[in-house]
Parts: C-alpha cells; structure tokens; sequence
C-alpha cells in the first residue's frame, strides 16, 4: 500500500477499494463518471487569481487583499504540498505591511475545477485561521461545499495520475 501514500490516516477497507480500482485499471473511468467535464480552462496565472478573488469575495469579505495567487511548479505532493499560503511582513514607510501570497501546485491545471476549488478554498480559509483545526475546516466546508470529499477525490486523482 506504499503506492497509496496520499490515503494515509483513512480507513483499511478504503484504501483496498481504491487499490483494487487502481489494479484493475477502472480508477481513471471512476473519477471521469464523478467529474465528466473533465480539466477546468483556468490555465493562467491571472484566470487563477481572478478565480480565487472571485471565491473570496463569496465567502471572505472581510479579510485581508490577496497580492498574489499564482500556479507554482515548485509545489508538488510527493514533498508534501498541494498549496501554500503566505504572509511577507515588511515596513514600508511608519507601517507594517502584510502581504498574502497563495501558491497551487501546477499539476491542478490539469484537474477537475471542484479539486482546484478544493486546494484554493483551503489556502483561503489560512486568511482567518492559521491552523487546522475545527474552525478552519468549517471555513473550507462553507468556501467549497463537500470539502472532505473533494479532498478525498483530489487524493484519488493523485494516485491515478501516477499510476497512468
């Protein structure tokens, strides 16, 4: 199950769920019958700030501006990352400026939008709450609707895509 690396910490019978789709080829037509569009056209840097700005604004009115949102080829899962989301403080002037950066792995250009959804709405919600805990994955429930479900099938497209 060493394959599996991204299911850590579900359930057993999961897991071989998932490994039997996988060793049977079928888990690529499983996630096409749960996603059928397919890829989003959110390509660009600018579509993806525009689109996390756009998510913001529904959900997070009232936190602090973005001043960037970029796709990163840096951020990759093997290491441990899908996403990042930073605060550069610095003075500028008699004040001191924050500025928020969120970074999504390039890999989720070539995702179902609900996953890249999924990996903006959980950077987002860092804007208000730095830690995981129950608050934050409240914020990422109201930003993005089935959120642990998302997050279970982004983890799923993972293993397909190194397994295809």
């Amino acid at each position: 199950m060493a394959e599996l690396r991204y299911l850590t910490g579900y359930p057993p019978q999961l897991i071989e769920q998932v490994a039997a789709l996988r060793d049977q080829g079928r888990l690529g037509d499983w996630l096409q019958q749960r996603y059928p569009d397919g890829a989003h056209d959110i390509q660009s840097d600018r579509a993806l700030y525009d689109y996390a700005q756009a998510l913001k604004q529904r959900g997070l009115k009232n936190t602090p501006p973005l001043a960037k949102v970029l796709y990163d080829s840096q951020q990759h899962p093997v290491r441990g990352t899908l996403g990042t989301h930073t605060r550069a403080a610095r003075v500028q002037g008699g004040k001191l400026k924050t500025r928020h950066e969120i970074r999504i792995g390039a890999l989720f250009r070539d995702a179902p939008e609900p996953m890249l959804r999924m990996i903006v709405a959980h950077e987002l919600a860092h804007l208000k709450e730095s830690e995981h805990n129950k608050a934050f994955y409240q914020l990422c429930e109201h930003l993005a609707p089935g959120y642990a479900q998302l997050e279970f099938d982004a983890r799923v497209w993972l293993i397909w895509r190194e397994s295809a």
